[in-house]
């Protein structure tokens, strides 16, 4: 029940939420990259103290990869010297614990026989998932979304999906909330998943604390077929 972050390997994050307090000192400080979803602070509320904690360990800044507008947000809002420390500064400018890498969706950044792809995605804020590929398998996490058709046409052309990681936010007697939000509920994850075409094991994620179990019911209810599980904390995914 922690917030959102996905390790890769020990060296890459997807996301800095609360799920990073699972990890040790030591491996935080081997942690060289964070891709960025989007800017709420489910997603992004221990990268101040990771960054803090670490980079005097380091012999090179953590770089944070994000669309402009997320890094525009982090910059005006956090790490600003009111809220927090502008670690793009410090210890100095030239020299910082902390670097900011503008991504745009569709890009793809190459790390050995890694890739990670920017995908599309649609929330209240600007937003992306991502497409994780190791050359053998491919895993896509969606971030937070909701109906989003720009997305489907992308995930369609991964050969080698393994893995969905897709959020259910909200049961369906929330569904205005879900739409207003811009989340999913588990009819609208049913109305997405008729557009895809891959086969893949299905994982729902961002569940809302309280309606846990209703909403789990409801998506085997709508998507029973897509055999979903409900992604717990520590799964460990093969690719």
């Amino acid at each position: 029940m922690r917030t959102t972050s996905l390790l890769i390997d020990n060296d890459i994050l997807i996301d800095a939420g609360t799920g990073v307090g699972d990890l040790s000192i030591a491996e935080l400080s081997q942690i060289d990259h964070v891709f960025l979803t989007h800017s709420h602070l489910d997603h992004i509320a221990c990268l101040p103290f990771m960054v803090d904690t670490v980079g005097e360990m380091r012999d090179k800044p953590l770089t944070v990869y994000a669309q402009q507008a997320t890094i525009e947000i982090l910059r005006n809002h956090v790490f600003n010297w009111s809220v927090w420390p502008d670690f793009t500064e410090i210890p100095s400018a030239e020299q910082p614990h902390l670097r900011f890498e503008t991504i745009r969706i569709g890009q793809e950044m190459k790390f050995g026989w890694r890739a990670i792809r920017a995908l599309p995605a649609n929330h209240t804020v600007p937003a992306v998932g991502y497409h994780l590929d190791s050359g053998h398998a491919s895993l896509v996490f969606t971030g937070d979304t909701g109906v989003c058709p720009a997305l489907w046409p992308e995930i369609n052309k991964i050969t080698n999906l393994r893995h969905l990681i897709i959020e259910t936010a909200f049961s369906n007697r929330e569904q205005k909330l879900a739409i207003m939000s811009k989340h999913l509920c588990p009819s609208m994850l049913a109305e997405e998943l008729t557009h895809l075409q891959r086969a893949a094991e299905l994982f729902i994620t961002h569940l809302k604390p309280g309606q846990i179990e209703l909403t789990m019911q409801e998506v085997e209810e709508c998507v029973g077929e897509f055999k979903p599980r409900m992604l717990q904390n520590n799964h460990v995914f093969e690719l």
